[in-house]
């Protein structure tokens, strides 16, 4: 069960979209704003994990994952044009309009392909092995999800611990546009990686 745990930090805690937003909004000083956003990641994660683990990997066909992965790209690049056109006051960090909420955690975890790829193998061939069911499959899903939520609560302490040494504002706002331009960028590799080469392969 040990190796359970240790996949789902490798896989949660590595950098992606998710964390990364995590980053800059610990950045901008909105750690205290980001709970909901943090609570909608695992809330999505537990969904996933409970449907998933009692259904497989029936529901997730190449045709789903690839609607899934395109909403998902066109949802992260709007979250991108968002702190993009941020300006946030690091003198009044608190009177800030937010960044990221609940439902953006909820709407941008579960439009993320690499979520579904990172629970099936947990659902479909850890879970199983380790006779993971039932009762305890909900306990499992319940500690996991928690898990997932402090993925990008750990990256919005760390932005904030930086953030909380950079004094010119002019700095932020730069820092925004190149993490804008990341998301954008890790967009774009997500519909490359799960939109275009899937529909390629398909016509050919």
């Amino acid at each position: 069960m040990l190796a359970i745990v240790a996949y789902a930090l490798g896989a949660m805690y590595s950098p992606g979209p998710v964390n990364l937003l995590g980053l800059n909004v610990g950045i901008n000083g909105q750690a205290k704003k980001s709970f909901g956003f943090c609570l909608g990641v695992g809330t999505s994660m537990l969904a996933y994990l409970l449907v998933l683990g009692w259904v497989g990997a029936a529901w997730i066909n190449d045709d789903a994952l690839i609607v899934v992965s395109a909403l998902g790209c066109g949802y992260i690049v709007y979250l991108a044009s968002k702190i993009a056109r941020s300006s946030i006051d690091i003198s009044k960090p608190d009177n800030a309009p937010r960044l990221v909420n609940y439902r953006d955690g909820l709407v941008m975890q579960l439009l993320n392909p690499k979520a579904i790829i990172a629970t099936l193998p947990m659902t479909t061939l850890q879970f199983p092995a380790a006779g993971i069911e039932g009762v305890s499959l909900v306990v499992w899903a319940l500690g996991l999800a928690m898990l997932a939520a402090g993925a990008p609560g750990s990256y919005i302490l760390i932005g904030s611990l930086v953030g909380q040494r950079i004094e010119n504002a002019n700095i932020v706002k730069r820092f925004n546009w190149a993490m804008a331009g990341m998301l954008v960028a890790v967009a774009l590799s997500i519909g490359y990686e799960h939109v275009w080469v899937p529909l390629t392969s398909m016509v050919t």
